[in-house]
Formats: C-alpha cells, sequence, structure tokens
C-alpha cells in the first residue's frame, strides 16, 4: 500500500471531514463511491429509524454526524457537478463544469453554517403557454450544500409522511399517483374536483 493510499485509508475509515485541515493525497478518480454510499445509507437509515420511534434527540444527533461526514460530502459534490443534468449551470458567481481538483476543493471547504448567494434568475417557458415562470439557479457550493442538507433531512420526513403522499419524494412519481387513483375509484363511484380559482380571488394592489 502506498503513503497516498494509506492515508486516504485513514480518512475514509474514519470518516474525517478533510476541510479541517487534513492533509491527504487524496484523488478523485480514486474514492470508493460504493463504500462511502454505504456509510451514507447506514447514517441514514439510523435517522430514518430514530424519526419513527420519535426520538427527536437522536435524529438530531446522527443529523449533524452526516452533516460533518466526509463521505456525505463527496456525494453532495458528485450529485450537483458530475449527476445533475444542471451540472453545468452557472450561479452569479459563473462557477460550472468543476474539474476534479475543483471538486475536491469544494468537499473541503463545505459547511452547513454561513448565508447562501444569492440566485441567478432566468425564465423560462411553461409548457403549453406562451408564459414565462422564473427559475433561480444558485452557486455551485449552495447546490452542494443543498444536497447535502437533503441527505440529512430526508430520512427523517420520509418517516412522516403519509403513505399516499407522491410529491417531491424518493422513488415516488405522477405514474404512483395515477396508480393510486385509479386503485381508489375502480370499485364505487367518486367524485374529483379540478378548479384552479387563482383569477376568480380578487387581488387588492
Amino acid at each position: 500500500m502506498t503513503k497516498a493510499e494509506q492515508k486516504f485509508r485513514i480518512v475514509w475509515e474514519n470518516d474525517i471531514p478533510i476541510c479541517e485541515g487534513v492533509e491527504t493525497d487524496i484523488q478523485w478518480r480514486d474514492i470508493p463511491w460504493k463504500k462511502l454510499e454505504r456509510r451514507v445509507f447506514k447514517l441514514q437509515k439510523r435517522i430514518y429509524q430514530a424519526s419513527n420511534r420519535g426520538d427527536v434527540k437522536v435524529v438530531h444527533k446522527i443529523q449533524k454526524t452526516l452533516l460533518r461526514s466526509w463521505s456525505a460530502k463527496c456525494i453532495a459534490v458528485r450529485k450537483v457537478t458530475q449527476d445533475n443534468r444542471g451540472k453545468k449551470t452557472a450561479g452569479v458567481d459563473g462557477v460550472k463544469s468543476l474539474s476534479p481538483e475543483a471538486r475536491l476543493a469544494l468537499v473541503k471547504r463545505l459547511k452547513p453554517e454561513g448565508k447562501s448567494r444569492p440566485t441567478r434568475r432566468v425564465w423560462i417557458p411553461k409548457p403549453g403557454t406562451e408564459e414565462k415562470r422564473p427559475l433561480g439557479i444558485p452557486t455551485m457550493y449552495d447546490r452542494a450544500l443543498q444536497a447535502l442538507v437533503k441527505m440529512a433531512l430526508e430520512p427523517e420526513w420520509e418517516a412522516r409522511f403519509e403513505p399516499n403522499s407522491y410529491g417531491f419524494r424518493p422513488g415516488r412519481g405522477a405514474h404512483d399517483a395515477i396508480q393510486a387513483i385509479f386503485n381508489a375509484i375502480r370499485y364505487k363511484p367518486k367524485y374529483v374536483l379540478d378548479a384552479d380559482i387563482a383569477k376568480c380571488v380578487r387581488r387588492d394592489s
């Protein structure tokens, strides 16, 4: 085992937050992603179980551990710089398409504290209409921080959500909601109301 591999093993096995002054020769390409994902999944599973029990104190304790975790930070950075569709979209700072070295540097300085930078406002078309809607694009740093916080919060709230809730949840989508509706109305008559009252309500300027 090389000296660099030994340093890497020390950092990974102890999940050391390398942003806190730990000097290593770690390369982005050498990160064992499967091992990191298993480590983060175990923490998320513990959060989910504690939330199911209603043990808020334990939930918050494990969430803090996950937010400090080097493994979770690496996964968060990979998600926004390599996996997501907006990986080449810049925020107000103009940063996009990070190199492997820049990704690792982002991991080192990622901390769930401080204030977010302003978002870059762009206008995108609404499907089926000529109208446009605003879209705020955060900086790459803020997106990575959001991904990190999401990993800590998601298992807590997945344990609390209603089973028939389908919006913006992992492993669920519109087709699952359609199937649930089909199952609910197939046996006896039901009433469904689809209405948009936004333009019926008076707006005072």
